[in-house]
């Protein structure tokens, strides 16, 4: 008898790292500046246990500004991981400038779209949420639901035709449910 093999596409969220998951430092390349957002750990805990994917799509325009190096980034990356005691399935980034850049760049969808094919992730079960307008519409245009929360620059945005506002990424389980 052949086993039947689930082919259905993973749902997932798919997560801004700055001002969303951790405070918005401006080009934030020390990772002694790196703060968790309080209560983010165990949302993130709450919806693995839910069965949702996990991954960071991130625009890091001060590498491309010479700010801070790849691995400085990624030292940042590391400090936030271990605050949250929490592995993400993908973690993409894109270090270039806004004039000029490639559909990889928020608000084009390039990194969605590799996030999706890597993984096997369907965007139209799946989450965006950000704390800016080009997080809301790379995710909208990418066939995801948004939400947008009120962190770090998401406090002064008006609306950006967010799915679901909240005040932070710690209550997204429960706009989930």
């Amino acid at each position: 008898m052949k086993e039947k093999i689930s082919t259905s596409p993973h749902r997932a969220i798919f997560w801004d790292r700055d001002g969303t998951l951790m405070a918005e430092v401006e080009y934030c390349g020390d990772p002694a500046l790196v703060r968790a957002i309080p209560g983010v750990a165990e949302a993130l805990a709450d919806l693995r246990s839910a069965g949702w994917l996990h991954v960071i799509i991130t625009n890091q325009s001060g590498i491309g500004r010479g700010f801070f190096t790849v691995e400085e980034y990624q030292a940042v990356n590391a400090a936030l991981f271990r605050q949250l005691d929490f592995t993400f399935d993908g973690v993409y980034f894109c270090p270039e400038l806004p004039e000029g850049a490639s559909h990889r760049r928020k608000p084009g969808t390039g990194m969605i779209e590799e996030a999706c094919a890597d993984l096997g992730i369907d965007p139209v079960r799946s989450w965006f949420v950000g704390d800016r307008c080009s997080d809301i519409s790379c995710g909208r245009t990418a066939g995801c639901r948004t939400i947008l929360v009120r962190t770090g620059y998401g406090a002064g945005v008006g609306d950006c035709g967010a799915d679901c506002v909240l005040d932070s990424a710690a209550a997204v389980p429960l706009a989930l449910r």
